[in-house]
C-alpha cells in the first residue's frame, strides 16, 4: 500500500527561474490529494507524472496567491479532460467567492461540481475520511488565517498468520472472527486467543504539512509521532526576527519542530528568493535534526510499511 509525497513546488512567494510556488501530491493507496496550489501547478502535474484526473481531492493551507492562484486554471483545465465528477475543495474562508467569481466569469459550463469545505484554521477537526485515511486541520501561525493538514492511515484490519490456519485447521467462519478481534473455539473446545492468530500487516502511517508559519508549539504537539513532516524554512537560522515578523519560520525553526514531534523525517521548503543555492538551509536543518531533506521540484519521498 502506497504512501508517498511528491513535490511540485518549493518556493515562497517571489517567483525565481527554477522554483515553482508551493504545491505538493499525497498518494496514499493510489489515491492522490494536491496539497497547495501554486501557480503553474497542472503543468508540474504533467511534467512529474500525475494525471491531473487522479486528483480527489483538494487541500489549500490559506489564500496567499503563491498557494491558491494555480487552483482555477486546473479546475478549468480539468473540465477539458472531462472530468464529471465532484471536486472537494477544503480551504479557508472567503475562498468561497474567489471561487464563486471564478465559476461565474470562467467556467460555467463545468462537466462536474466544484464543492468547497470551509476549513476553520482555529480548530484540529477532521476533514475528511474514507476506508483508509483521515485528514485534520492543524491550525497555524501566519499573516493570515492559515491551516496546516495532518494525513493519518487507519489501523489496518487485523490479518490471520497463515502457518496458524494450518496449524489449528481454521475454518472459514473462524479465520473471519479472528480478522474481527474475538478469539477462536476449536472443535475440542480449545480455546484460542486471539494475539495468538492474528497480526498487523502495518503499523499506521502519518505525514504533516506545515506551511506558512511561525513555530507552533501547538501544530507540533499535534503532529506528534508522524514519519514525515513538511515544514516550511523560508529564511536560514539568523533571519529569526524576520521570520517571526512575517508569520514565517527558519530552519531551526523547522528542526526543532521535527524534534518536538519525534518526526521520523523531516522535509523544509517554501524557500526565500534570496536563497540561490540551498546547502546551507539544509546544514542548518541537519544542524537541529539530522534526518532533514530539502524539498526538491519532481522528488518523492515514499513512507514505508513496518510491522
Amino acid at each position: 500500500m502506497s504512501f508517498k509525497v511528491t513535490i511540485l513546488g518549493s518556493a515562497s512567494a517571489r517567483p525565481t527561474p527554477n522554483r515553482h510556488p508551493s504545491a505538493q501530491v499525497v498518494n496514499i493507496h493510489e489515491q492522490y490529494y494536491l496539497v497547495d496550489a501554486g501557480e503553474g501547478v497542472q503543468q508540474q502535474l504533467i511534467r512529474h507524472g500525475i494525471n491531473p484526473l487522479k486528483i480527489n481531492a483538494v487541500f489549500i493551507s490559506h489564500l496567499h496567491g503563491d498557494h491558491v492562484y494555480g487552483l482555477f486554471p486546473l479546475i478549468s483545465t480539468l473540465g477539458l479532460y472531462g472530468k464529471v465528477t465532484p471536486l472537494k475543495v477544503y480551504a479557508p474562508a472567503p475562498f468561497g467567492e474567489m471561487l464563486e467569481a471564478h465559476l461565474r466569469l470562467f467556467d460555467q459550463q463545468l462537466p462536474y461540481s466544484v464543492e468547497w469545505v470551509e476549513v476553520d484554521t482555529t480548530r484540529h477537526a477532521l476533514l475528511f475520511e474514507n476506508r483508509t485515511i483521515e485528514v485534520w486541520s492543524v491550525p497555524l501561525r501566519h499573516r493570515v488565517p492559515c491551516s496546516g493538514y495532518l494525513f493519518r492511515e487507519k489501523e489496518p484490519g487485523l490479518n490471520v498468520e497463515k502457518f496458524k490456519i494450518t496449524k489449528y485447521g481454521l475454518s472459514i467462519a473462524q479465520i473471519a472472527a479472528a480478522k474481527r478481534g474475538e478469539d477462536v473455539t476449536l472443535e475440542s473446545g480449545e480455546v484460542i486467543p486471539n494475539r495468538e492468530l492474528t497480526y498487523r500487516p502495518y503499523a499506521p502511517r502519518a505525514f504533516a504539512y506545515l506551511s506558512d508559519t511561525n513555530y507552533s508549539g501547538k501544530a507540533v504537539s499535534l503532529c506528534q509521532g508522524v514519519d514525515l513532516m513538511y515544514h516550511e524554512a523560508t529564511y536560514a537560522a539568523a533571519e529569526q526576527r524576520l521570520a517571526k515578523e512575517r508569520g514565517h519560520a527558519t530552519t531551526a525553526d523547522a528542526a526543532k519542530a521535527a524534534t518536538r514531534a519525534e518526526a521520523g523525517r523531516l522535509i523544509i521548503g517554501h524557500y526565500s528568493a534570496r536563497y540561490k543555492q540551498l546547502d546551507e538551509l539544509l546544514e542548518e536543518a541537519r544542524a537541529g535534526f539530522p534526518e532533514s531533506y530539502l524539498a526538491i521540484e519532481g522528488e518523492t519521498f515514499t513512507i514505508e510499511k513496518q510491522r
